[in-house]
C-alpha cells in the first residue's frame, strides 16, 4: 500500500535532546531578547523553525568524511575533492569555497559592478543578496509573476520571472548598466517556490539577447530541480542529477550558500563556468575577504562533508521525502484554516500574515506578531519575511512595503518527526484562533543593515 507521505529515506543514530520551557519563561525570554527571535538563546527554543540554513543533522558518511580533512592553508586535498564533485554536478570551470553564501556574495557581486548606476534582476533577490547588492552600491529590482503574491491559488512554479517584466527593466535601466540577471531557485521570499526549467532557458535566452550575466542563487537547487521532475512536462523520467546540469547549464555563475542544499553545517560555493577574467578578479578579492582560494574560510574536514553533502541532497528519496515533509506541516494548517502560500515550498511553509492579522499595518510587521506570538504558545521559533526583512528604501529611506507579509516556518534537513510537526501546527492553531487580538510592534533600536537580525522592539 501506497503512503501518502514519503517515508524518512534514513533512520536515527543520534540524538540531541530539547527541553520545553513554561509560558512564563518564555514571556521573560523574548522581552530580554526585544522581541526579536533572532536574539534568544537556542536553549530557550523547543522546535526551530528559524532557517535551514545549516541546522539540519549530518549522514554518518558526512561525519566519516570529517576525519580525512586536510588542513594544509594551500592546496589541500579536501579542496580538491570538493572542486571534482562540483565540476561533475554544474559542469563549470572554476571553483572557490567561501564560508557561507554571505561570503560568495561578497566576493563576486562587487565584481560584476562595472560602474556606478547599475542594478541587479532577479526574480526576487533574498536578504544577504540584496544587502550585498546595496552595500556595493547598486541597486535590487525584482521581477517575479503577479501569481506568487495570490497565496490561496496554486501555479506550480510561484518562483518564475515575469519575462515582460523582466525585458521592460532591462530596457528601463539601459541593458550596460544591469550588472547581471540572478535566478534565485527556489524562490525564498516569495515561499521557498520553484522556478521552471522552461522560465530559467527563457531567462537565459533574453540575457544573452541583451549580453548580461546569468547568476544562480543555488542555495536550494537540488529542490528546485525536484520540483522541475514532478511538476514540469517532459522531466518525469529524467535523473535529479541531469536536470541539475541544465540548470547550470542555462547561466554563467553559481553562488550558493551550501548550509542548504549542501547539507552542512557552515559553507558557500562561488563556481564560475568560463570566464577567467572574473575568476580571477574574485580569487584576488576572497584572499583579504574570505581566505586563500582553495579553503575560502572552511576547514579541511568541512569541504569533506560538503563534497559528499552536495552528492547526497541529490538523492530522489531523500528529495522526495524532503518536500513532503513539508507538504504534511502545510496540509495540516490548511486544513485548520490557516492562510499559507500554497502550493507549498521545497524548505518551509509560509503563513500569510497579512491576512490572519490585517489590522496590523505593514509598517507595525504583522508577521512578526504572529512569530512573537508563536513562541510564546509553545516555544517555536519561526522567522519573519515581510516589511521588515525587506528594509528601507536605499534612496529615500523610507519602510519599503513588501507584497506579502509572511511568517517563514522553516524546516531543518533531517531533524525533526511528523509528531514535531503535528506540535507545530497545533501551536499555530492556537495562535491563529485568537490573531485577530494580536498588536503590532515598533522599533527601540533599529539596525542600519539587514535590520531583522538584531534589531530591537517593544509591542504597542
Amino acid at each position: 500500500m501506497e503512503n501518502r507521505y514519503a517515508l524518512p529515506p534514513y533512520k536515527i543514530k543520534m540524538i540531541e535532546p530539547i527541553h520545553q520551557t513554561t509560558h512564563e519563561e518564555r514571556e521573560k525570554r523574548l522581552a530580554e531578547a526585544g522581541y526579536n527571535v533572532f536574539q534568544l538563546r537556542s536553549d530557550d527554543v523547543f522546535i526551530d523553525l528559524l532557517t535551514d540554513s545549516g541546522t539540519g543533522a549530518m549522514s554518518h558518511f558526512q561525519w566519516g568524511a570529517l576525519m580525512i580533512g586536510d588542513e594544509s592553508y594551500a592546496g589541500s586535498a579536501s579542496y580538491f575533492r570538493l572542486e571534482a564533485v562540483v565540476k561533475r554536478i554544474t559542469g563549470y570551470n572554476y571553483v572557490m569555497p567561501a564560508h557561507q553564501g554571505r561570503g560568495a556574495e561578497q566576493v563576486v557581486i562587487p565584481e560584476m559592478i562595472a560602474h556606478h548606476g547599475m542594478v541587479f534582476i532577479s526574480n526576487t533577490h533574498f536578504d544577504t543578496t540584496r544587502a550585498h547588492v546595496e552595500i556595493a552600491g547598486a541597486r535590487a529590482v525584482d521581477t517575479a509573476i503577479d501569481a506568487c503574491f495570490d497565496t490561496a491559488h496554486y501555479h506550480p512554479f510561484k518562483g518564475n520571472f515575469d519575462l515582460a517584466k523582466l525585458e521592460r527593466e532591462i530596457l528601463a535601466h539601459g541593458r550596460e548598466n544591469v550588472a547581471g540577471i540572478i535566478v534565485t531557485v527556489t524562490n525564498n521570499a516569495v515561499g521557498g517556490q520553484p522556478v521552471s526549467m522552461e522560465n530559467i532557458r527563457a531567462v537565459r535566452a533574453m540575457a544573452i539577447k541583451y549580453g548580461i550575466k546569468t547568476v544562480i542563487d543555488g542555495a536550494r537547487y537540488a529542490e528546485n530541480a525536484y520540483f522541475i521532475k514532478i511538476r514540469e512536462a517532459g522531466y518525469r523520467d529524467v535523473p535529479i542529477r541531469t536536470i541539475a546540469r541544465e540548470m547550470f547549464d542555462n547561466a554563467d555563475v553559481l553562488l550558493m550558500s551550501s548550509k542548504k542544499d549542501g547539507l552542512v553545517n557552515i559553507g558557500g560555493l562561488i563556481a564560475i563556468k568560463d570566464d577567467a577574467e572574473l575568476f580571477r578578479r574574485c580569487q584576488t578579492r576572497i584572499v583579504p575577504m574570505e581566505g586563500f582560494p582553495t579553503y575560502g574560510g572552511l576547514a579541511g574536514r568541512d569541504m569533506d562533508a560538503l563534497a559528499v553533502g552536495l552528492g547526497e541532497a541529490l538523492e530522489e528519496d531523500y528529495l522526495r521525502y524532503r518536500i513532503d515533509e513539508v507538504r504534511y506541516l502545510g496540509d495540516r494548517l490548511l486544513a485548520a484554516g490557516v492562510p499559507i502560500q500554497v502550493p507549498t515550498g521545497g524548505h518551509a511553509v509560509f503563513v500569510d500574515c497579512g491576512k490572519l492579522c490585517p489590522q496590523i499595518p505593514f509598517d507595525q510587521f504583522p508577521a512578526l506578531a504572529v512569530t512573537n506570538a508563536l513562541y510564546l504558545e509553545g516555544g517555536v521559533r519561526a522567522v519573519e519575511i515581510g516589511s521588515l526583512l525587506l528594509g528601507r528604501n536605499p534612496d529615500t529611506g523610507k519602510n519599503s512595503r513588501a507584497e506579502l507579509e509572511l511568517m517563514r516556518l522553516t524546516i531543518p534537513r533531517r531533524t525533526y518527526t511528523f509528531q514535531h510537526l503535528d506540535y507545530v501546527a497545533d501551536c499555530l492553531v492556537a495562535v491563529a484562533n485568537r490573531a485577530g487580538a494580536l498588536k503590532g510592534l515598533t522599533f527601540t533600536y533599529e539596525s542600519p543593515v539587514l535590520r531583522h537580525f538584531t534589531s530591537r522592539f517593544k509591542p504597542l
